[in-house]
């Protein structure tokens, strides 16, 4: 019994400080390890979960809100367009056919006076003076051959009795006849004379407008003089001369072989404004080969003297129409290095990009093939527009507040030169383009 109690309450052996100081650094090199392990294991967790979550979709584009306008189904006309200059069929400077003092005036400058009206006077007393002395000799030479006439009856009669020879009666023939010669010389002094007696009245050979008066009266003018008195142009009918290049020539011609009267138009210098309706006359027979372009002269009424001689015009010939084509407002058109085209607005809200041949165009209007009637084309808003992309129709409120761009659209109200809105013109001229 002792001796167990004494094992009991034996003390413990002691332990190595070294072997202690082991065994705690080890605990820890353990516990750092499985922290780490752990903190591993959770990034990679959260990483697998962030990669097999689902990815969220990206959201879709905005619309691009643009402005659109149909196709419609009209005709255009085609022109050709050339610089003109208005030229009178006549100017007529006037001279005076004889000398002598000019002694009226029966005319105000820029007066339109009619043909034969009288306009000046040359002082006619030397020429009617010599007028009554033409009469004078015309009939004492008259007078002559009346009385060698009677006495060539008087020798016929005796040569028939045998009382003359025949000589005399040969000598009394030729008498006559010299005095006939001396009668027609008269007459034709008299008619010179009473031609220069009406020289003296100067009279408009046409009707027209007068210039300004070269010679005052009381001058002392010459027999067709180089200067002249004054100058009348004739404005009612007037012309316009202009130039059409060869390439376009056979188009012209063409249809004024068939006898289509071709209509052409007077436009002021920045063909804002049209001055007046004519009509081709006719083009010259030859072709200029320094410039490449043939004359061609076209006439007008000038009825309120819209156009001046000189003048310089923009003249527009109407070659031919085109009807039943597609027709865009222009601003539609986009082109790029290979063809010009039109985005399409499809019916899922997207546009299409399409390829067009371009016929003719005018002012804000195309004719153009490759689309069809009634689709809408687009017209505004290009900026990152391509096809596929999704657009948002403006309504013509939002685009007459969108300024400038805007108006030109099919939706605006921006008016062509004749006063029809573009957006919705069916009708109108054309500068050809293919």
């Amino acid at each position: 019994m002792t001796e167990t109690s004494s094992g009991a309450n034996a003390p413990e052996p002691l332990r190595d400080p070294q072997h202690s100081r082991l065994s705690e650094r080890l605990k820890r090199h353990w516990v750092i390890s499985a922290v780490v392990t752990l903190a591993a294991l959770i990034l990679i967790w959260l990483i697998v979960r962030a990669f097999a979550a689902p990815k969220p979709k990206p959201a879709a584009p905005p619309a691009i809100p643009v402005a659109v306008a149909p196709v419609k189904l009209g005709s255009i006309d085609i022109f050709l367009d050339a610089l003109g200059t208005v030229t009178p069929v006549y100017t007529v400077t006037l001279a005076s056919r004889v000398a002598g003092e000019l002694t009226e005036i029966h005319y105000n400058e820029g007066q339109i006076v009619k043909k034969n009206e009288l306009l000046a006077v040359i002082d006619p007393r030397p020429y009617r003076a010599a007028l009554v002395q033409a009469q004078g000799q015309l009939e004492r030479d008259e007078a002559l051959l009346k009385n060698a006439r009677l006495d060539l009856t008087r020798y016929e009669n005796s040569f028939k009795e045998h009382a003359i020879p025949q000589q005399q009666l040969a000598t009394q023939q030729a008498l006559v006849e010299q005095d006939e010669g001396g009668v027609k010389v008269d007459q034709g002094n008299l008619a010179a004379a009473q031609v220069n007696v009406d020289y003296t009245r100067i009279t408009a050979p046409i009707d027209g407008r007068v210039g300004l008066r070269a010679v005052d009266p009381g001058n002392i003018v010459p027999a067709n003089g180089t200067t002249g008195l004054l100058t009348i142009t004739q404005l009612q009918p007037i012309t316009v001369i202009f130039t059409i290049a060869e390439d376009d020539l056979a188009d012209v011609t063409d249809q004024m072989a068939t006898g289509r009267t071709l209509a052409v138009k007077a436009l002021d210098r920045s063909k804002e404004h049209e001055i007046a309706d004519g009509t081709l006359i006719t083009v010259d027979n030859q072709v200029n080969t320094t410039t490449g372009t043939v004359r061609a002269r076209a006439t007008f009424p000038n009825a309120h003297g819209e156009l001046f001689p000189n003048q310089f015009v923009n003249a527009r010939l109407l070659v031919r129409t085109l009807t039943q084509v597609n027709l865009v407002p222009q601003s539609a058109v986009q082109r790029n290095n290979d063809a010009a085209f039109v985005y399409v607005v499809q019916p899922d809200g997207t546009v299409k990009s399409q390829n067009v041949k371009i016929l003719a165009s005018e002012g804000e209007v195309s004719a153009i093939s490759g689309v069809q009637p009634a689709q809408n084309v687009v017209t505004d808003g290009f900026d990152k527009l391509q096809s596929g992309s999704k657009v948002a129709v403006r309504t013509p409120a939002a685009n007459a507040g969108n300024g400038a761009k805007g108006s030109k659209d099919g939706n605006g109200a921006k008016p062509n030169k004749s006063g029809t809105d573009q957006g919705a013109a069916a009708n109108g001229g054309a500068t050809q383009t293919g």
